[in-house]
């Protein structure tokens, strides 16, 4: 169970669910038409080894990405690393020159995406995490291709302070990511990370999330029953918190952001890809998800 001051690195806790989005980014790559293609996550999770090189070599058929929950996930990841690559473009063609990864976990797009020069890519999360990538990268003999600055801070303390103190400037615009990041946090930490956005971000900054509207509290209560009654490491709704402050739409409209609200299933349609049936594993995560973006005026 989560505690307010719990820790993790790569293999444990909120931290092992960056390597199973990486190899679900890495299956997506091997598809013939890919919505997204990351060439580090397979890097990474072959560092990792085990299964989820396994996996990748299509010789994990127990692995949970391997099942029909695992290819509705592989989509899921696929088009949400399109939605946010592009977003992050737009931003660079914007002129924005300072990029916030918000609990950046696995994400590579401080290496594949192409930045201006003068690029500042900062990537807040647990010290062991920023560790193994920049390990595994360094490697792998791969240099990013914008000033990429980590900040290795717990998010339930004064990561803004930390920010800054790594160089951040708020009087420049800036754009924020914090994808796959709310549902791990309870709802007064999701508040503090939307204010402290907030205060940081100069006029024509922008930030862009993934949110999960709760479910009912007996449904959840029942998943993580049926979670310690199957035992293993699959135990993804012991990791999370069934809350939300509030709409990120409503929160940063409110605050003068002119911001925007995709559902997932919207998405995946626009891009082709199916969306589960509400009957089946993951039909019921498909219909909370929502991608939001938003510029602040």
């Amino acid at each position: 169970m989560r505690t307010d001051d719990d820790s993790w690195d790569i293999t444990t806790s909120v931290g092992s669910t960056a390597l199973f989005v990486a190899a679900s980014r890495a299956l997506e790559a091997q598809k013939a038409e890919p919505l997204a293609v990351d060439p580090y996550a397979s890097v990474f999770c072959r560092a990792a080894g085990g299964d989820w090189t396994a996996l990748l070599d299509g010789k994990a058929p127990d692995h949970p990405l391997a099942s029909e929950f695992g290819a509705a996930f592989v989509d899921f990841q696929g088009a949400r690393t399109r939605y946010f690559d592009t977003y992050f473009i737009a931003a660079a063609e914007a002129g924005v020159r300072q990029v916030v990864l918000v609990a950046a976990g696995l994400d590579s797009r401080a290496y594949r995406l192409p930045w201006r020069d003068g690029t500042v890519v900062y990537e807040l999360d647990q010290p062991q995490v920023l560790q193994f990538k920049r390990e595994v990268l360094a490697a792998h003999g791969d240099a990013p291709r914008a000033d990429r600055r980590e900040v290795a801070v717990d998010l339930r303390g004064d990561w803004p302070a930390a920010l800054t103190d790594g160089g951040f400037d708020p009087a420049a615009p800036s754009a924020w990511l914090a994808e796959g990041l709310l549902m791990y946090l309870p709802a007064t930490a999701q508040d503090q990370l939307f204010s402290g956005i907030d205060t940081l971000a100069a006029a024509g900054s922008r930030v862009a999330v993934e949110e999960a509207t709760p479910m009912p509290p007996a449904v959840f209560e029942a998943k993580r029953a049926e979670e310690r009654a199957a035992g293993g490491d699959n135990a993804f709704f012991t990791l999370i918190y069934n809350e939300q402050h509030a709409a990120a739409q409503d929160w940063f409209t409110a605050r003068g952001w002119t911001a925007d609200t995709t559902r997932l299933a919207d998405y995946l349609r626009q891009v082709g890809r199916p969306v589960p049936a509400a009957d089946t594993e993951a039909g019921p995560m498909f219909q909370t998800i929502s991608l939001v973006s938003a510029v602040k005026r």
